[in-house]
């Protein structure tokens, strides 16, 4: 190309650039800018959760415990926030897990219980007696059956004839101790067999569970699934309480069940 040639391009593209420029100023705008991304912190108050995984029976401490910055609007009634106890994790030292705790989880009046040495006492719910049973490796589900598990009883005893009636008394309640044990092994590195399970029953379940003691030849702890903790575990068989009622046994003969009747229960 001609020196002439690129002198002309040259010119035509300082004057083009300084076209616009002009252009820009007599128009009164200016070159665009780029917008701030603004992020607004969204308030927080401290709320009182666990340091850890807390099974039934744990008593609370200052390692237990501690407080987490939770999102203002996320906190909920019964939640403890340290603008309102701002002493909580003292003044819970000592108290009783009632329900299952995990890490994280914001700690609830409802899930823990009195500090007191009466232990037992403080983790039944209202209206709820525990009631203890002997077990054995054959008749606790071959030692599996932990605290706060659900299980059936089933009672197994001979009629006038010699054959064997299996019967279902209790249904779907909740182990509250193993022996004196109320806390599931932490390392699960030894399993320790109970003799005694206590349960915890309602009223009227620990008249049917103290009948059926005294007529069972064996009583046995059919360990349940934990997707049938929100059945009903009121269920009882009644008509061990009064003569007239009738209930649905099993005879069995030779290892099998051979019939399954409605036989009038006999408590004398």
């Amino acid at each position: 190309m001609k020196p002439a040639r690129i002198v002309i391009l040259a010119v035509a593209v300082v004057a083009a650039g300084l076209a616009g420029l002009l252009a820009m100023r007599l128009s009164g705008t200016s070159a665009p800018q780029i917008a701030e991304t603004v992020i607004e912190r969204q308030p927080s108050i401290n709320v009182l959760v666990s340091a850890g995984n807390l099974p039934v029976g744990t008593r609370l401490d200052e390692e237990s415990l501690r407080w987490l910055a939770w999102p203002q609007d996320g906190v909920v009634d019964g939640f403890i926030t340290e603008q309102s106890q701002p002493q909580a994790i003292s003044e819970l030292n000592g108290m009783v897990v009632r329900l299952p705790i995990f890490e994280g989880e914001p700690i609830r009046g409802e899930k823990i219980a009195d500090s007191s040495n009466r232990i037992m006492s403080s983790l039944l719910p209202a209206g709820k007696r525990a009631v203890a049973t002997e077990i054995s490796v054959a008749t606790g589900a071959g030692g599996f059956v932990l605290p706060n598990d659900r299980v059936d009883v089933i009672m197994v005893r001979r009629n006038d004839e010699g054959r064997f009636l299996t019967e279902d008394v209790l249904s779907n309640v909740r182990v509250l101790a193993i022996d004196q044990q109320i806390q599931e092994s932490k390392d699960g590195a030894k399993t320790v067999v109970g003799t005694t399970a206590t349960l915890e029953l309602t009223p009227e379940q620990s008249k049917v569970i103290a009948v059926a003691q005294q007529m069972a030849d064996r009583l046995t702890l059919a360990l349940r699934s934990v997707a049938d903790a929100q059945e009903a575990d009121t269920v009882a068989a009644d008509y061990l309480l009064s003569g007239g009622s009738k209930g649905e046994i099993q005879v069995i003969k030779s290892g099998s069940i051979v019939s399954t009747s409605q036989a009038q229960s006999n408590t004398q």
